[in-house]
């Protein structure tokens, strides 16, 4: 098997190395070996064990903000752990995109990054471990920013309260097994930190997870015979004409698709898998994206536990316009790249546009056919929204940005929402 085939499994040896890890975990709690403690530390070394396998010396920069954290919250007050532990891990985080983004992918092609990484070129052992690594760690330090983000949040209401009496190991070594387990290391929904103690506490795995596991084992290997069936034979360069974008934006979909398959599989191997409604992509969760005609909806649904988590943590707590704030910081944890900037905004505008464009035409709509056509037009133009967004985002460097903004025909359908929604917009005085 070559190095292509390899890098779309992110990151391949040492992420299914771990399905059996996962595996014996599994069944050391059903068969109740495990005490409390080792349940704690079966976790945490199979994490930083993962960590070290999939990233090298780029773990640290994993395990150091982990640790950090948890000094965090082992040392301020409750009332002032979100603000120190947010700040503490964007800074990290933004610190770790600025140094080792340029080492990923290679400014002048133009080929999204995510594509290039799932389907690099043959470049020997050594090369692609050179792109792939920080790649695979900085999507690591993403996750950590959610955890450790969510658990601050947590202790700062209330939910959680720390147990400072039993001395500072006991007391950390929760925290550390929680930001680190090697089930939710690489990717996965995000699991809160009460769901976590609950299943410590219980000593058990869930049942029926490794039939779960299977199905998405079975759905993963489906996506990825989609995906080598669309992937076109060259690296030429691309025409940036609409098939083209709509062509890219489908196979990075397939990839977004296969790899939250694969998380959740995983955690369903350790017996952490999600709760009802609660993962990332479910067969509902499938049909609506590739199915619904508004743009809001096929936004809460597109990873959905990071939709929840920047809801809590920037939608409910933004006095002001905080649809476009959550969009904003969206733009920053994902690293400030200029199309990432530009695709967010848009994302933001399309969206509010989408709030006022569907109401004032649905109203309007009354026959069944012309219901029936407004549903495929709609669906039609969001298909397209959605391409332009999801190759702007993973475009990387300010000339192909420039390129894809120069195409004329990829920015009607956005630009279009855009003016509609400066025109609702403006005659609600007048209605009013």
């Amino acid at each position: 098997m070559c190095w292509a085939d390899l890098l779309i499994l992110l990151p391949a040896a040492p992420y299914l190395a771990a399905f059996p890890f996962a595996a014996l975990f599994h069944h050391l709690c059903a068969s109740g070996h495990l005490s409390l403690t080792a349940w704690y530390i079966f976790l945490l070394i199979g994490g930083c064990l993962l960590a070290g396998t999939a990233m090298g010396s780029y773990a640290v920069l994993l395990l150091t903000p982990a640790a950090g954290s948890v000094l965090i919250l082992l040392s301020v007050s409750p009332t002032r752990a979100h603000t120190w532990v947010f700040t503490f891990q964007m800074s990290w985080q933004t610190l770790c995109h600025l140094g080792l983004s340029s080492q990923e992918l290679d400014p002048h092609d133009t080929t999204p990054s995510l594509l290039c990484l799932l389907h690099a070129p043959p470049l020997g052992g050594l090369g692609a471990l050179l792109v792939i690594l920080p790649a695979v760690a900085l999507s690591a330090i993403m996750l950590l920013t959610q955890k450790a983000t969510s658990l601050a949040l947590d202790i700062h209401e209330g939910l959680v309260p720390l147990r400072l009496g039993q001395g500072f190991l006991q007391s950390a070594l929760p925290l550390c097994s929680y930001l680190l387990f090697f089930p939710a290391l690489l990717g996965g929904p995000l699991c809160s930190f009460n769901r976590f103690q609950d299943q410590a506490e219980s000593h058990s795995a869930l049942p029926g997870s490794l039939r779960a596991a299977g199905q998405r084992c079975l759905c993963a290997l489906a996506l990825w015979g989609l995906w080598q069936g669309r992937w076109p034979a060259g690296r030429a360069a691309p025409p940036w004409g609409l098939s083209h974008i709509w062509e890219q934006a489908l196979l990075l979909r397939l990839a977004y698709y296969l790899h939250w398959v694969l998380d959740e599989a995983l955690l369903e191997v350790s017996g952490f898998g999600p709760e009802a409604g609660q993962g990332d992509l479910s067969i509902g969760d499938l049909w609506t994206l590739e199915t619904t005609h508004l743009l809001a909806v096929f936004t809460r649904t597109w990873n959905k536990s990071t939709s929840r988590w920047l809801k809590r943590l920037v939608f409910q707590r933004c006095p002001a316009q905080p649809l476009l704030a959550t969009f904003i910081f969206s733009a920053w944890w994902h690293g400030l790249w200029p199309g990432q900037v530009f695709g967010f905004l848009c994302w933001a505008v399309v969206v509010e546009a989408d709030y006022s464009i569907h109401p004032f035409l649905s109203a309007r709509i009354t026959s069944q056919g012309a219901k029936l056509l407004y549903h495929g037009m709609t669906w039609v133009f969001m298909e397209l929204i959605v391409a332009y967004i999801l190759v702007a985002v993973e475009t990387e460097s300010f000339s192909t940005l420039c390129l894809l903004l120069r195409t004329s025909c990829n920015s009607i359908v956005p630009l279009s929402y855009s003016l509609a929604l400066l025109l609702l917009l403006a005659k609600k005085p007048k209605q009013n």
